[in-house]
């Protein structure tokens, strides 16, 4: 059996972890077992599903501390290993685990970029500067492979002309194409979360993190309420930022056309039920799993152009917007868009969607994980 140790922050329902739920899913486990290292002694929503599947939650703190962080690392190698593979998603972070983990003898040691995060770095000073380049060459010593979701995503961890080395490599992540193909009740989902059925839905899904910039979307709300009274907005998810959020909302008068709707485990049922259409304005992504759900969904999604168009995969359903262009124009694109056309509900059947399946996804992982064969 290949035993496999994933380095998360945390298990929480973001993209990346939510990914590697479904890979956990969908693995055979009796060829691979995963267990996950994480960041936090806090339970994430994820915890107890994990467990339930033969994985087990070991808490590593703390990364701030480097010593002592090291002498514990090795420690869970020795006391839970041995394994095969260390799988860290931890970014920059990554550099530190994977030299650990060689240290530990660990023989496939793979570095997972999730999130093109070079504009939030903007203007960061000379020691955060120093700190990325160093993890970064931790990565190209000690990485025997790395994996980015997306070419901005390889851009951020692994350099300027990465995709021309074999050691790393350009992996699309996949979601589970048949939790779409599910028939759902409109009028019972729209009741359920009381939301009148004539309701014009604008959906979102994501973590209230300055990242996902729901300041801005509350901002487009507003003029888009203005011309069309209704208008809804459902916000699914949360964060340390939704308080804020929410007073915002208030702040405008605009409690009646908002529903948050916090963490949900049935995404792609409220997606098919309830939304007309899907908006996405993050700052910078990796590339979002979300985007691709809203398209197996058959849903219009308008999304911000600082988002990678690898995200793009069903001809026609996503449109991109620059974050530069004002409130007004995000309002003229989203009136445009809303109810104009129907849902497509047997999207999930695209061709286009095929290579993003979960099942595909699994399969291209697991063939990293058995060739090691560009080991530094």
């Amino acid at each position: 059996m290949t035993r496999i140790l994933h380095v998360v922050g945390g298990l929480n329902r973001g993209g990346a972890e939510t990914w590697l739920v479904e890979v956990l899913r969908n693995i055979d486990r009796e060829r691979y077992s995963m267990d996950f290292l994480v960041h936090t002694a806090n339970p994430g929503a994820y915890n107890r599903e994990v467990q339930v599947r033969g994985g087990r939650i070991i808490p590593c703190q703390d990364p701030s501390h480097p010593l002592s962080y090291a002498i514990e690392f090795g420690r869970i190698l020795a006391t839970c290993g041995p394994y095969a593979v260390v799988d860290s998603h931890v970014h920059y972070y990554s550099g530190y685990v994977l030299m650990l983990a060689a240290l530990g003898g660990v023989p496939v040691r793979i570095a997972h970029s999730h999130i093109d995060a070079r504009a939030s770095e903007t203007g960061s000073g000379r020691r955060r500067r120093a700190y990325r380049s160093l993890m970064r060459s931790l990565i190209r010593r000690f990485a025997t492979r790395g994996l980015a979701v997306s070419t901005e995503a390889g851009d951020d961890l692994f350099g300027s002309g990465w995709q021309r080395s074999p050691k790393w490599q350009l992996e699309h992540l996949g979601i589970d194409l048949a939790r779409f193909e599910t028939a759902v009740e409109k009028n019972s989902v729209r009741a359920e979360l009381a939301i009148d059925r004539a309701a014009l839905v604008n959906g979102h899904v994501g973590r209230f993190v300055p990242q996902k910039n729901h300041a801005f979307l509350v901002d487009v709300a507003r003029e888009v309420v203005r011309r069309e009274p209704r208008a809804v907005f459902l916000l699914i998810g949360d964060g340390p930022l939704r308080s804020m959020i929410e007073a915002r909302v208030a702040g405008y008068s605009l409690e009646k056309h908002f529903v948050f709707a916090g963490l949900r485990p049935d995404v792609p049922r409220l997606m098919k039920g309830a939304m007309d259409l899907f908006l996405f304005p993050s700052h910078y992504e990796g590339l979002p799993l979300t985007l691709l759900e809203a398209q197996a969904a058959g849903i219009q999604s308008i999304a911000s152009d600082a988002v990678s168009r690898e995200a793009d995969v069903v001809d026609g359903l996503i449109v991109r917007e620059s974050l530069g262009a004002p409130t007004s124009r995000w309002a003229e694109r989203v009136l445009k868009h809303l109810g104009g056309a129907a849902p497509l509900p047997f999207c999930v059947t695209s061709p286009q969607l095929a290579g993003r399946s979960i099942a595909a996804s699994v399969a291209r992982l697991t063939a990293a994980y058995e060739t090691p064969e560009h080991a530094s």
